[in-house]
């Protein structure tokens, strides 16, 4: 049993790591730390230009996932079609919940963030750190979206913003 779930990542695979977003696993190495020997998935955020080392007994309790399914992401989609569900919150408070979803690595989260904070050309300007929680969020589900359908993510970027143009048309 345990060894089914040490082997659930490969090298190559795109994981998506809730603090960072998707990321591919290059490869998989051991490692003495403290005099432990310890086994760790090496991530590359390629786009952030950053490597993640994550011990492979950790991976799925750290929230480690693979991609969404192609379900998943039209789930994903029909949220961002949704209205926008804006709490009376102050914004601080909504802000850390907002911060909260984009780091939980859940698509629809994301997506819900990427919906609540989108803004048309006639709305009200964003305050920086809107913009900021906004970009993080599309960013997010853009890369996810582009990592499933074959990695292309001007395509995805303009798939997003349709369905977010589309909603503000409706």
């Amino acid at each position: 049993m345990t060894e089914m779930k040490k082997n659930e990542f490969r090298p190559n695979d795109y994981v998506v790591y809730p603090a960072h977003g998707v990321g591919q696993i290059v490869s998989i190495e051991k490692q003495e730390i403290a005099g432990l020997q310890l086994e760790l998935f090496v991530i590359s955020f390629e786009k952030d230009k950053m490597t993640l080392r994550v011990p492979t007994n950790k991976a799925t309790e750290v929230g480690m996932r693979s991609l969404s399914s192609p379900d998943v992401v039209s789930k994903a989609m029909t949220t961002l079609k949704g209205k926008a569900k804006v709490k009376r919150a102050m914004w601080s408070r909504r802000a850390q919940e907002y911060e909260q979803k984009i780091n939980s690595g859940d698509l629809i989260a994301i997506a819900e963030v990427v919906r609540d904070l989108h803004r048309n050309d006639d709305q009200r300007e964003q305050s920086y750190s809107e913009r900021q929680l906004y970009e993080a969020a599309l960013e997010r589900l853009t890369r996810e979206v582009a990592a499933v359908s074959g990695g292309d993510e001007v395509a995805a970027a303009k798939q997003v913003d349709d369905v977010l143009v589309s909603r503000a048309a409706a």
